[in-house]
């Protein structure tokens, strides 16, 4: 419920008891273990909620209010007392649909028309989700990454501070092509809604890979953003992936990803990059999911002299399987060699320097702005 990624969706959950560990409270240390948060952004992101038994009692060590009551306080509507289950055989049915919560008077009414209802896709959600202004974690990590933030989740986050990154997080459509000399890599974040209303990401970033020889690394929309950017096309699918037991096959090997193994995926996305052939030149399919055959993930090619890797599924997952969280250990360690081999980043080097005010060094805690 706080993934940016359900920004302006109405989520049914299958489990029939919700809210029986109550909800915690959502504030952490920001330090180089903690981003500011508990739970993966500072509110809950979903429009509305689809239960069939909300706990009102609870009870966990670590909560503090019920569920209800976290709804109530955020503004956010939910229903109880339906049946998921015919919801998710529908929606199986017909896929993802734009739907309204009604109860009393309301139920028994006629529906709108179709011209009534608001469809979030339209709108560009990652302007939405996120962050406004720059802001720094973990400053005196090793490594210097960028991150550009689509709509974070605060484990991508986490997964890169414990993993011992000083994390500078930029705007979507910061310009990183101006500051690029100052990082060791860039990282590109999950994200709600349609890639294509981020093609100005995809333009800056399509000059960062012509010009650019670090290494990158996206996740969900910040893979499709990279597709983009490489040439390949996304389309809306019918149904999306999401759960925590999706199962992908990796094409190719790098780092602790081996070719030929079936990895179980963490995965929330409603569009996909489009499998061509031949692929753009430089860039070849990563994995491929074992029940749709929807493309994964990409990377770039060992003759392209580049480091480049985009998945469509979540390695820090949050919930679920950690099978592939080792990707983030990968990329920093591609990060660090780099270093090692042909120098500190530019901000390094020079000490003190720095190129915009906005970008001195000041933890914040992770914060997703309405």
């Amino acid at each position: 419920m706080t993934d940016p990624s359900y920004r302006g969706q109405i989520l049914v959950f299958t489990t029939p008891l919700i809210g029986n560990y109550g909800v915690p409270l959502n504030k952490t240390p920001v330090d180089s273990r903690d981003v500011g948060v508990t739970l993966e952004s500072d509110r809950i992101q979903c429009t509305g909620v689809v239960v069939a038994d909300v706990a009102e009692k609870f009870s966990h060590y670590l909560a503090v209010e019920s569920l209800a009551a976290w709804c109530q306080r955020n503004g956010v509507p939910g229903i109880t007392g339906v049946d998921t289950r015919a919801i998710t055989r529908l929606l199986r049915d017909q896929g993802t649909t734009l739907g309204r919560l009604a109860v009393g008077p309301d139920a028994s009414a006629a529906a709108p028309n179709a011209s009534d209802y608001w469809d979030p896709t339209t709108e560009n959600l990652v302007d939405q989700a996120s962050t406004k202004q720059p802001y720094v974690l973990n400053p005196t990590g090793d490594v210097k990454i960028a991150v550009l933030d689509f709509g974070a989740k605060a484990n991508i986050l986490r997964a890169l501070v414990r993993r011992g990154a000083a994390v500078t997080v930029l705007p979507w459509n910061f310009d990183f092509n101006k500051i690029r000399d100052q990082f060791d890599g860039l990282f590109l974040s999950n994200g709600p809604g349609d890639p294509n209303h981020c093609m100005e990401a995809a333009i800056h970033l399509r000059k960062t890979l012509q010009e650019w020889d670090r290494p990158i690394f996206g996740i969900c929309m910040g893979h499709q953003v990279i597709g983009i950017a490489a040439g390949l096309d996304a389309y809306r699918m019918t149904f999306g992936n999401r759960g925590h037991n999706q199962p992908v096959l990796a094409l190719a090997s790098s780092g602790s990803i081996k070719a030929g193994r079936v990895y179980v995926t963490s995965q929330n996305h409603q569009y996909a990059l489009k499998l061509q052939d031949p692929f753009p030149q430089g860039w070849e399919p990563f994995f491929i999911n074992c029940n749709d055959s929807s493309v994964e993930g990409i990377k770039s090619t060992p003759q392209s002299g580049k480091k480049v890797w985009g998945v469509q599924f979540h390695p820090e997952s949050a919930g679920g399987p950690l099978d592939t969280i080792e990707m983030f250990t990968d990329f920093l360690a591609e990060c660090r060699a780099h270093k090692l081999q042909f120098g500190s980043s530019k901000n390094d080097v020079m000490g003190a320097a720095k190129v915009e005010p906005s970008l001195a060094e000041a933890s914040r805690p992770v914060r997703v702005s309405a």
